[in-house]
């Protein structure tokens, strides 16, 4: 079969090879009786156009990246960055744009001090898990200057983040997923109200006669986790109720760990026996069970159980684990579309997404004194 090209069909249409282009790319200069035309013959055909053609016509390389400082396998074992990257693809995938993934694991030196993580587990992965030097900005500087992507969007923002400026700097739009704030003029942010979803949590827990909780967060160089935390604890201040608060990296091992190192009160702070415990994500809510159960302390009878993320981890747990419910997918979805409305040269502001729904399952009881 031979190759079908713009001046094969302009030719079979009996029109300008510049009406055929216009009509396939969806440009004006043509009627839509014509771009019918075009398209339908094109179809027929099986033409379709090239990418890198079209990329390199537009100056565009009609690709979103996005670089995680993770460690790999916690990227593929935790359910919140699957389904937030679903929602993603979502959106790309309906406009044939392509995404490029790329995942960093923090380099393990310390040039310029360790970090500071208040409320760590002595010896937790938790201290370690963001060092002091960011091996991710290498890969932006690469995609700029390559120009290979559009656009990125930008997960876990720490506190000081040093790719808001790298970003503005480079010239490439970004939309932090799930920030607090764009923090650049060529950016937006899916916001997330973390003071509305703790104080979902903290009420609940209220009303069911809770008044000593704990929280086992993951590192709080992320600001999402900064912000949990103090809004945990604001509103337990509020309701006259007590919080203990650990760190810890968003893993099953080191949820169990820090759950350990709560209920027996190694954790600088804690006063009181708790008998309730929010976790940060749904995998170290999944340790926290663990570790209950080799404590022999019965879920919910002593301690209740909360998860901030909720997955079908929750659901089929034993007992299944009360979950702050959220759509993820969405805020993947929302973060895509707005940086593709930056890309294209719209003026954008932030998104708020809709807080989060307790789904009250077996793991969360009343308090029994």
């Amino acid at each position: 079969m031979d190759k079908v090209t713009i001046a094969g069909l302009a030719q079979q249409l009996g029109i300008s090879k510049a009406s055929v282009s216009y009509a396939l790319n969806g440009r004006a200069g043509v009627s839509p009786a014509t771009r019918a035309r075009v398209l339908e013959l094109a179809a027929e055909l099986g033409w379709y156009p090239s990418s890198s053609a079209r990329a390199l016509s537009q100056a565009r390389s009609e690709t979103v990246g996005i670089v995680l400082l993770r460690d790999p396998e916690h990227v593929g074992s935790e359910p919140f960055y699957m389904s937030v990257l679903a929602g993603i693809e979502a959106v790309l995938g309906e406009r044939e744009l392509n995404l490029m993934l790329r995942i960093v694991a923090p380099d393990g030196g310390t040039r310029g001090g360790p970090l500071a993580t208040v409320g760590a587990v002595k010896g937790s992965t938790a201290e370690r898990a963001f060092p002091a030097e960011r091996r991710d900005l290498a890969v932006y500087r690469r995609w700029a200057g390559e120009r290979r992507v559009d656009g990125v969007l930008v997960f876990d923002e720490t506190r000081n983040d040093p790719r808001g400026p790298l970003l503005e700097r480079l010239g490439l739009p970004f939309v932090q997923v799930g920030g607090t704030a764009a923090p650049a003029a060529r950016s937006a942010a899916t916001t997330v109200n973390q003071s509305v979803d703790a104080a979902t949590v903290v009420e609940a827990l209220h009303e069911l006669g809770h008044r000593h909780i704990a929280y086992i967060s993951g590192p709080l160089e992320l600001a999402h986790e900064t912000l949990r935390s103090a809004s945990l604890a604001a509103h337990a201040w509020r309701l006259g109720m007590t919080l203990t608060s650990s760190a810890s990296d968003y893993t099953a091992p080191d949820g169990e760990a820090a759950t350990i190192a709560v209920m027996a009160g190694l954790v600088p702070g804690s006063k009181n026996f708790p008998t309730a415990i929010v976790y940060g994500n749904d995998l170290m809510a999944m340790g926290g069970l663990a570790g209950l159960k080799r404590l022999d302390i019965s879920v919910p009878a002593q301690v209740s159980v909360v998860s901030w993320d909720d997955s079908i981890m929750c659901q089929f747990s034993s007992p299944p684990v009360a979950a702050l419910g959220r759509d993820v997918p969405e805020l993947g979805k929302q973060s895509a579309l707005l940086l593709l409305r930056i890309i294209d040269g719209h003026a954008v502001g932030d998104r708020a997404m809709t807080p989060g729904s307790l789904q009250r399952r077996a793991s969360l009881g009343a308090a029994h004194f």
